[in-house]
């Protein structure tokens, strides 16, 4: 029963990823992952803030949002060939700045995902 909640989580979670990457940009910098990746990491922020202080929520809610929506919206393998990519196209201080955003904009995602269960709760 767990893999269909996972299963189903992460149809959502690919669907809103899709319908992200539908957005037009003319761009090299790949904003779309940037974004993706910053709001997956306050929801799971908020998710482990939430259910990490209230009693009753049922382990596989847990699947349904932690697992299926963040791991299908979010997506570590696109951050990792964009970053490649700019790379390899000789655009370092690009390549630079995006893994340095990714990085940072996804922890302090967490964090702020994490204090807004806080305030709720």
């Amino acid at each position: 029963m767990n893999f269909l909640f996972v299963a189903l989580g992460g149809a959502v979670g690919a669907m809103a990823r899709y319908a992200i990457s539908l957005i037009p940009l003319k761009t090299e910098f790949p904003f779309l992952t940037l974004i993706t990746n910053v709001i997956g990491a306050i929801l799971i922020g908020f998710i482990v803030g939430i259910t990490s202080s209230r009693d009753g929520i049922s382990k596989n809610m847990v699947l349904f949002w932690k697992t299926g929506v963040c791991g299908g919206f979010t997506t570590f393998s696109t951050f990792s060939l964009e970053s490649y990519n700019l790379f390899e196209h000789n655009h370092c201080l690009l390549g630079c700045g995006y893994v340095l955003l990714s990085c940072l904009g996804c922890i302090l995602g967490v964090m702020c995902g994490e204090k807004l269960a806080a305030i709720i709760n």
